[in-house]
């Protein structure tokens, strides 16, 4: 038998193991589908989309934010924001802020962080044609959105 045929058994053995061992990853992974957020204890915040986190410093939205994130973000960027790799470890978010001197300049600094967010929230991450994070823009309400970065500014790596 030539030897190229003895090695199509072998093969194949590899490749299904490939693909089951990319199968249960996969299925490991959990459950990808977002989750719903109540917040109707929170003050409704319109259609418009506020261009700063009106929940930042509200225990009430950080408690609604940390199960938020738990149910949507964390399978990504870690339990607790702390990212086990995957994704973009979310303490660091606003870490350029945190050594501003200047009120003013650290206001800003804040202000263009939430913007970022909010707008990487809403519209994902897609880059060469590949999503790295999905769209939540019409699944998470906007008052979700700023739950979830209340909770994240309490796990800030470097406290503003």
């Amino acid at each position: 038998m030539p030897r190229s045929l003895a090695l199509r058994p072998v093969a194949r053995t590899l490749a299904a193991l490939a693909f089951a061992g990319i199968s249960t990853w996969a299925v490991a992974h959990g459950d990808v589908t977002p989750q719903a957020v109540d917040t109707s204890s929170l003050p409704q915040l319109g259609a418009d989309w506020l261009p700063d986190n009106p929940y930042r410093g509200n225990d009430k939205a950080v408690a609604i934010g940390s199960s938020a994130y738990n149910q949507n973000c964390a399978r990504c960027h870690g339990l607790e924001a702390i990212s086990g790799g995957i994704a973009p470890d979310l303490r660091k978010l606003d870490n350029d802020c945190s050594s501003a001197k200047d009120t003013r300049r650290k206001t800003a600094c804040v202000r263009e962080i939430d913007d970022y967010y909010s707008g990487s929230v809403r519209r994902g991450k897609v880059r060469n044609g590949a999503v790295y994070m999905p769209p939540f823009e019409g699944i998470l309400s906007q008052e979700a959105v700023w739950s979830i970065k209340a909770y994240l500014e309490t796990r800030r790596e470097k406290p503003l």
